[in-house]
């Protein structure tokens, strides 16, 4: 039996380093980045029953909420929470043109 030497093995530095160089890893990373400023923009009591969703085309972020309520609220709050984001995103490179709340999005955390 012949034996078969494997010496061609990629540090996993270098796969990571790669991966994020691709376009899409990179923006979904600064997407998270700024999810995670939302408690800060939003409040404590709405980050409770609210969470970024997603982003779509023309930068509109897409915030789940648990209760149409709370999107009623966040709805008129929605200047002054794209106002507190701004040094986040400006820190970010990325920009938010309109934020959109929805209730049918929300799913519970399982944690």
């Amino acid at each position: 039996m012949k034996k078969i030497l494997y010496t061609n093995f990629q540090n996993i530095d270098d796969i990571i380093a790669e991966l994020a160089q691709q376009k899409d890893i990179k923006r979904a990373i600064t997407r998270n980045n700024l999810y995670k400023f939302w408690s800060k923009a939003a409040g404590e009591k709405f980050a409770q029953n609210s969470k970024p969703y997603s982003m779509l085309k023309g930068s509109v972020m897409v915030v789940a909420c648990k209760t149409p309520t709370v999107a009623q609220e966040l709805m008129l709050r929605k200047t002054q929470i794209i106002s507190k984001l701004k040094p986040y995103l400006e820190s970010l490179h990325m920009k938010i043109s309109d934020i959109k709340f929805d209730s049918k999005k929300w799913v519970e955390d399982t944690d």
